[in-house]
């Protein structure tokens, strides 16, 4: 993130950056659902060519962004994004995701408390 404000408005865009063991493609079923949320988003592939490299791709994509973005970042994308967003004026925030993108549960909108894994009596020391 830039030490400039963003001079651009207009719709946030959630870019999505794949980590070291994966493609865009990983990030299909997060992309579904933020799209049938009405978020804008994209996933660029990540060149996978070393660290300076792959932050300087970054920042140009980002650069062509006409908006405010928040950049996510998987794995090796995590420290990606980190330098790319400081090449990048238009970058609002980061997010780190430590799971791999196709193992992220399903979102669903509940009011109740999500159930813990129990364990069945027979199992129990």
């Amino acid at each position: 993130m830039s030490q400039t404000t963003p001079t651009n408005t207009g719709p946030l865009t959630v870019v999505l950056v794949h980590g070291a063991f994966a493609d865009a493609s990983s990030w299909t079923g997060v992309i579904e659902r933020l799209q049938a949320s009405g978020v804008q988003v994209t996933a660029p592939a990540n060149p996978l060519r070393g660290l300076a490299s792959d932050s300087a791709y970054l920042a140009s994509f980002l650069n062509q962004i006409g908006g405010p973005v928040l950049a996510v970042g998987h794995s090796y994308a995590g420290a990606v994004i980190t330098i790319a967003a400081t090449q990048a004026s238009n970058v609002v925030g980061l997010v780190y995701v430590a799971r791999p993108p196709w193992s992220l549960p399903s979102i669903r909108h509940t009011s109740r408390r999500p159930s813990l894994p129990t364990c069945p009596p027979s199992r129990l020391p």
